[in-house]
């Protein structure tokens, strides 16, 4: 049932980080209600898929939601909205200021129809700031966030992480903000709106701790966290493959150096205190990796468990997708699904509801809040409602 069971959530969110925020809403259990245009979110066709409306992204991306198609540029589309929000706990959308005006859907309008509702919005900048019309994607916040300096510092050319972390690190955020708000309308009553700008959350982030000697004033160093900084932090090459293993005490480093034939640097002063070794972290990885070489994974990984030493083989994509339990889609077949990360002991969480086509619940939802079948149907033959795509 999961610890949201009875919460329902309105998601009017496109792309990956509003949806990703609502699916984890959903995996803990809310009611969550996607409103889509007529061709359906871009996350459906972000890469392929067994099902044109279904990518290997969606498929994990759109669970634990209902889908309804519902063209929100008409008066009868928005009027349908707003009955859906009387009736909904939480309204989660990444649409600008501008788009939400036009379309008269901003918190005086959504909060008028439901007084206690949680309206979170998440976009790429501030509403009072001089950006907040200005789009806004992963690649730009993760620039604006001096992602690509870290690259440019370690070592290389100024770069962008290749997973979509700002989107990501957003999505997460928003479902935070929206349970604490949840909390405080459980004690209070009262609902209220919460705006989430991207370059905030990444700034924040990315400074948890490369603000490092920054933060002080006056600056005790440039900004940077040395150990993380270094073009050395890798995985490392074994005999046969890829690991990573960190020393992170003083006897890590004496147990690694003594079993690679290193007594030479068991007694160095370069990882004789916490402070030295991230001083030192370009040389000490360097000289870790070159004792890595020379054994095998096994070897090393079966040392670093005995011995406690933080350690890992190097996984690949294919590692992980291969790792995943597979299950049963009644339109797209087969697939791997990737599990909630978090283990309730009273409120487990899981999923529900496979990831719905475009349209799916429309009517089914929208008869929840009082339309009759006539009416749904008059809905329809206008192009209000989108009908469900045939499999």
């Amino acid at each position: 049932m999961g610890p949201l069971h009875g919460v329902r959530v309105l998601d009017l969110t496109s792309v990956l980080m509003g949806p990703m925020a609502t699916r984890v809403l959903g995996d803990l259990g809310a009611d969550v209600v996607v409103i889509e245009t007529g061709e359906g979110d871009i996350n459906r066709a972000m890469g392929p898929g067994p099902h044109p409306e279904l990518s290997g992204v969606a498929l994990n991306l759109m669970r634990n939601k209902r889908s309804i198609s519902l063209d929100l540029k008409t008066k009868a589309g928005r009027e349908a909205f707003l009955r859906l929000v009387a009736d909904a706990d939480v309204m989660v959308t990444n649409l600008r200021p501008g788009p939400l005006r036009r379309l008269r859907l901003g918190y005086a309008e959504i909060s008028a129809a439901r007084p206690d509702i949680v309206f979170c919005r998440a976009h790429g900048y501030a509403a009072d700031s001089d950006q907040a019309e200005d789009p806004a994607y992963d690649d730009i916040i993760q620039s604006a966030s001096a992602v690509g300096e870290l690259f440019e510092r370690s070592g290389g050319q100024p770069m962008l992480m290749p997973t979509l972390v700002a989107d990501k690190t957003s999505g997460l955020t928003i479902a935070y903000a929206v349970l604490a708000a949840l909390f405080h309308r459980e004690r209070t009553g009262e609902g209220q709106e919460i705006e989430i700008p991207m370059i905030e959350v990444m700034r924040s982030f990315v400074l948890a701790e490369h603000g490092a000697g920054g933060i002080a004033e006056p600056p005790q160093s440039p900004p940077g966290y040395p150990r993380i900084l270094t073009p050395e932090r890798r995985p490392q090459q074994t005999a046969d493959g890829w690991i990573n293993v960190l020393p992170y005490r003083t006897e890590d480093f004496q147990i690694l150096f003594r079993a690679g034939g290193r007594d030479d640097l068991i007694d160095d002063p370069r990882f004789a205190t916490r402070a030295e070794r991230i001083a030192n972290s370009d040389s000490l990885y360097r000289d870790i990796a070159s004792v890595l070489v020379g054994n095998t994974t096994v070897h090393w990984l079966e040392l670093c468990r005995r011995e406690g030493i933080p350690a890992t083989r190097a996984a690949t994509l294919t590692d992980l997708v291969d790792e995943l339990p597979l299950a049963e889609h009644p339109h797209a077949g087969r697939y791997r699904q990737i599990p909630s990360a978090v283990n309730y002991s009273r409120t487990p969480t899981g999923v529900g509801r496979h990831a719905p086509l475009v349209g799916e619940h429309g009517r089914e939802v929208l008869a929840e809040v009082g339309f009759t079948d006539d009416e749904l149907t008059t809905l329809e033959a206008d192009g209000v409602l989108g009908t469900r795509s045939e499999d």
